[in-house]
Order: structure tokens, then sequence, then C-alpha cells
């Protein structure tokens, strides 16, 4: 199953339309906030969730008077309650308060939780029937089919927010998928494009976080810095898009002006533009099936000048190899390689390994884990714990 057969094209939109923002306090929830804070009559916050940033979350919740705000760690539940005491703002706390506050009734929800842990909670969205601009690529890596069939189930409707999906979405023939002939994915090539191997083994976490053109969290950050994000990215796209994994490609475009490129059999090539900017497929989802207005820059050419691009080193970049392999395999490979990276990553922000050591941790987890079927969320969160309990000893 992939987009084309779960997207209803031309659905209402609300007059006033209500939302939910899963994972506020990021840098896509914090980019949908600013939107909906220039469009204030369009929109109506219902639920907002944050993993540990408590401050931030409250000071969102006040600014849009939110009916409900969720702090992940329960630990915070405290902290969250004496910042919002003076205001009618419902508190809660943990995993389960999350998935609660997801499936509240509203018409559109971004699901911005990064990794593997915004998995349940964007099926409950789902669940509810609701408009879902997924930001979190992991639910299609380690849960593809099981994602679209609820989807398809409870008449919800899933639109891509990443940057590269979302650009594929605005110029894919879904009518015709057979005119395709492939779908290209662009990547900056992250913070040590051009760094020989011996300086990236030297990265320090401050440098590898540095993107040169987007402003987006330490983990994802990272992923970009080792190209897993794109690797990643290969794995949902081919859940999104009915074409075969040989017919996804990925072209290093360092200046990220072109999002991503659909090929067709004619020999046109569809490209979607614009400046680095997440408010722009962010809206794109939030007006949908319109287009509305925000205040990112508008794209100048000529001030440009030049866009380059070139293939990717497979050498320097081994993560694009391993999702592909994964991809390839099936089963719970995209599901184990998504949480040796988390692990892997997470061990790297913590300087208890060096940059290289994230791509071999994810293969020799790979190597290690016996391969299942994926056919529940229990199989998910097996191989998944799997995964993590060897790729920590791996590193240990």
């Amino acid at each position: 199953m992939v987009l084309s057969e779960v997207l209803v094209k031309g659905a209402g939109v609300a007059a006033r339309r209500r939302l939910t923002i899963l994972g506020s306090t990021g840098s896509v929830g914090c980019n949908t906030l600013a939107i909906i804070a220039d469009n204030p009559e369009a929109y109506k916050v219902v639920a907002l969730t944050a993993y540990r940033n408590v401050e931030l979350l409250a000071r969102q919740a006040r600014a849009t008077n939110a009916e409900i705000a969720v702090i992940g760690d329960d630990s915070l539940l405290g902290d969250l309650r004496a910042l919002l005491s003076d205001t009618e703002i419902e508190v809660a706390s943990g995993e389960n308060a999350v998935e609660e506050a997801a499936s509240r009734p509203v018409e559109w929800v971004m699901a911005g939780i990064v990794g593997a842990a915004g998995l349940r909670p964007t099926l409950a969205a789902v669940r509810q029937g609701a408009v879902i601009a997924l930001a979190n690529k992991e639910c299609l890596v380690c849960a593809g089919d099981i994602m679209l069939q609820e989807v398809a189930k409870h008449g919800a409707v899933l639109l891509p927010a990443d940057s590269e999906h979302n650009a594929i979405f605005q110029v894919f023939d879904f009518d015709s998928p057979e005119t395709v002939a492939r779908i290209i994915l662009t990547a900056s090539g992250g913070p040590f494009l051009k760094s020989s191997l011996e300086r990236m083994a030297r990265a320090t976490p401050a440098e590898a976080v540095a993107h040169p053109n987007w402003d987006m969290g330490a983990k994802i950050s990272v992923d970009s810095a080792t190209m897993m994000n794109k690797g990643l990215e290969i794995i949902e796209a081919h859940r999104l898009f009915p074409v075969a994994p040989d017919q996804i490609d990925v072209l290093v475009h360092p200046q990220s002006v072109i999002h991503s490129l659909v090929a067709y059999r004619d020999g046109s090539t569809l490209a979607q533009l614009g400046p680095p900017d997440m408010r722009t497929p962010i809206s794109y989802t939030l007006g949908w099936p319109e287009r509305i207005e925000t205040k990112a820059a508008q794209l100048d050419l000529a001030s440009i000048g030049n866009l380059t691009f070139q293939e990717p080193d497979p050498v320097r970049f081994p993560a694009l190899r391993l999702a592909r392999e994964a991809l390839e395999t099936g089963g719970s490979l995209p599901t184990v390689l998504n949480a040796a990276n988390e692990i892997a990553v997470a061990a790297f922000l913590d300087e208890r390994i060096g940059f290289l050591r994230i791509s071999e941790i994810v293969e020799e987890t790979m190597q290690r884990v016996a391969g299942g079927k994926i056919d529940s969320l229990e199989a998910i969160t097996t191989f998944d714990g799997e995964a993590r309990r060897l790729a920590l000893e791996i590193l240990e």
C-alpha cells in the first residue's frame, strides 16, 4: 500500500481548523506555531505535546490558549502545572497522556515527534480520522504497512511535511503513476560534504549539528551529517509513492533550493523549488488543498546564481547503502536500522563514540539481529527493543 491508495484529494477545510501539534517545541513544531500565529483566525490549537522542554511548552500553551499541554517526561508534570497554574489549560504527562492528546478530535495533526517515539501518538491521531502532516519519517520506516492500513481504515489523510517528500507530492502525477520514471531526493550533503574521512573521524557533536542550510534538532542534524536522514527518506519515499526501490535516487545539492524532483518517461523532469525554510512545506499541509500565505522568503534565483549537483560518496556516507539494504530486505530490518541509529546518534551526542562509529554500529546491529515479519505493533516493539539492546552492547 502506498500514499496514492489512501489519499483523499479535494477534502474540505473547516472554517476554523482545530489542530494538535505533537512535538511542539521542536523545530517543526515551532515553525508550525509561527505560521498559526500569523493566521490566528484560521486555526484553533487543541493540544500541544513535548518531551522535556517544559518552559517553552508552557509559553506555547499560553500563547495559543491550548486546551491541553502534555509533557512526556513524568518528572516535569509539577513544573508544567506550576507554570500554567493561573490558566484553565489542562496539563498531563507521560506516554499515555501524549497518545490521549493525539486522539482528541481535531481536523489536522502535525506529527512532529522525532524517532520511533512518535509512532504510537501518530497512529492515535490517524485513528480519529484527521489530516496528518507527517514530519516523522520513522513512522513509515518502522511501520509503513501498518500506518497506511490504519490511514485507509479510518479515513485519515496523510500529507508529507518533510521538504523532500512534500516537494515530490506537489509534482507527482498520482493519476498516472506509470508515467513516472524515477524520483530524485536531494540532499545538502551536511556539514561534512567536503571533509576527509580523517576529519570526519575527529568531528565533534557541535560540528555535526551545525547544518549549513537548515535549522533542525540535534538528532536530525546528525542524521543529515551521516546522510542516514536521506537513507530513511528513501524508505519513506517507497512507502509514500508508487515507485520501486530502484526508481528512487539521491542527488547531493548543497544549496538546498531544489527540494526534490520527479522524472517522467517522456524526458520531462519536474522540480519543486524554494528557500530552505520549513514554513513552506508545513504551510502546504496546513492549507491543503489550498495554499496559504506565509512569511517565508520568495525564491530569488538571480541572487543565488548557481545551483550545483553531485553524486553522494558511498564511502564517506555508508548510511545510504545500509538504508537501501534494509528496504530491499524488508521485514524487520528497517525497524532495526532505525533503532540502532537512534542509539548510536545518542551515544555520539553524549561524546561516547566518534562520528564514523555511528554507521558502523548500525551495520553491526543489522548483521546480528535475526530478521522477522512486521505485522503488528507488538512485533515492532520486539525488534526495536532487541536492536537497541544489541546496539548498546556493541558500543559498550
